[in-house]
């Protein structure tokens, strides 16, 4: 669909929604240093072309373009903006970097920066003021927009999971608070289970199966040490498996095949009481037609993941990072185009119309009321401030992106629940295909 076409859409469908956002008077309570602007003068002429993934709430497309149009207004720079879904945005990326031509601008994933650093224009300028504005960037931001200490990327935001349950039948099972720690976290799932509403957690999806990172990193055990070693296969990490095995043994029946809309279905139909997701879940029961499916959103509870024997959160976050290729022939263009998109009149209402889908990378941002005006989006809001990189305890990378996407952590815990492995032939098997990887990168 073509950027103008899309743009029509918007101005037909953004409704009372996001015109209510965009009134909300949460630009008062950001707190901005005065702080100058790098001088990008515009070439004469410059047009450009923006790639970034399809929705996952609505509210994100729909602000999206809706600033994006504001943007063409103020700068006269026709943009053409595409979406792609999370299995074609990543080779299409691919593609425009490595045959230098396509998209000006893209939102890529996690560390796809990484892997085409010397196609990209350094964005030093541009995320230095930002981060003198707006309060300065969470740590993980580093991980997935600098290479060899220069901003190759400036991280847009992050989407991460809470515990998704149902208030009344946690408190049915015994609980009148959701658990803090993995042992809580257990006794809840088995209480669940017993009073006939169990938990579901994806084993089939690299996205929402990305639960399982919080398992094996709240052990202290992660797939590489900081050198880069595989280091997998482990005591740590055995215990780990164990601890799940115990977890499964209370999921409803199928998990292991669940794909990423699984876990939304089961709890939107009643079928569980509880698992781990963005605030779509709740967006969804919200803004459902159906009476029975907004009485869901009422018993809906959101919770910090629980804490591993590390003794601190160890969550990850999907991360969207906004690069422009080198072969734009407006480079100013687009970098005026991310510095616009992430001041705060743009990105508040941004925030707000997503409900918090996509969580802030930079602090100023705490305070945007979409975090506080419904408590059900607060636990939302530290997903980027104590998110850990994808590619953790390790650096960023090829090696780091291959061991993702072959599911090889994912994969070592399937197996166990599966019946298919001991816990020490899983982490065994892991180190080996780790290695495998690691030695090629």
């Amino acid at each position: 669909m073509s950027g103008s076409t899309r743009r029509a859409v918007v101005r037909a469908g953004l409704g009372l929604m996001a015109g209510a956002a965009l009134a909300r008077p949460g630009l008062a309570a950001i707190p901005v240093a005065d702080v100058q602007a790098p001088d990008w003068p515009v070439e004469s002429g410059a047009s450009l072309r923006v790639l970034r993934p399809a929705k996952f709430v609505p509210g994100d497309e729909m602000l999206w373009l809706e600033n994006t149009r504001k943007f063409s207004e103020q700068y006269g720079i026709d943009v053409r903006v595409d979406s792609e879904s999370w299995e074609d945005l990543r080779p299409k990326t691919a593609v425009a970097a490595n045959v230098g031509s396509g998209p000006d601008v893209v939102l890529a994933w996690q560390e796809d920066p990484q892997l085409f650093a010397d196609k990209l224009v350094p964005l030093d300028d541009l995320a230095e003021y930002l981060g003198k504005k707006y309060g300065g960037w969470f740590p993980v931001t580093s991980f997935y927009g600098k290479k060899d200490n220069s901003w190759i990327a400036i991280p847009i935001g992050g989407s991460g999971s809470t515990m998704v349950y149902r208030r009344s039948w946690v408190k049915e099972a015994g609980f009148d608070e959701f658990p803090s720690d993995f042992p809580g976290f257990l006794a809840v799932c088995q209480g669940l289970a017993k009073v006939g509403h169990p938990a579901g957690f994806a084993f089939g999806a690299i996205g929402d199966g990305g639960w399982t990172d919080t398992m094996l990193w709240g052990y202290d055990s992660s797939l590489v040490d900081e050198n880069n070693n595989v280091v997998v296969d482990n005591p740590k990490t055995v215990e780990s498996l164990k601890y799940v095995a115990e977890l499964y043994k209370t999921f409803i029946p199928g998990t292991l095949s669940w794909l990423d809309p699984s876990n939304n279905k089961a709890f939107l139909a009643g079928e569980i009481g509880l698992t781990a997701n963005g605030i779509s879940i709740y967006y969804a029961a919200k803004s459902s037609e159906d009476p029975a499916v907004r009485a869901i959103a009422e018993d809906i509870g959101h919770a910090n993941f629980p804490i591993g024997p590390v003794g601190k959160p160890t969550q990850g976050a999907l991360v969207i990072n906004g690069v422009v290729f080198k072969h734009t022939q407006y480079p100013n263009a687009a970098r005026q185009y991310l510095r616009f998109m992430m001041e705060q009149e743009q990105y508040v209402p941004w925030q707000e119309a997503s409900i918090g889908y996509w969580c802030h990378p930079l602090a100023a941002y705490d305070a945007n009321p979409i975090w506080t005006i419904d408590p059900k989006h607060t636990p939302y809001r530290d997903v980027m401030r104590n998110a850990l990189p994808q590619s953790y305890k390790g650096s960023p990378g090829a090696a780091a992106s291959a061991a993702r996407a072959d599911g090889i952590v994912l994969q070592m815990y399937s197996s166990v629940c599966a019946g298919e492995a001991t816990p020490e032939e899983a982490a065994a098997e892991a180190q080996r295909r780790a290695e495998r990887i690691y030695r090629r990168a």
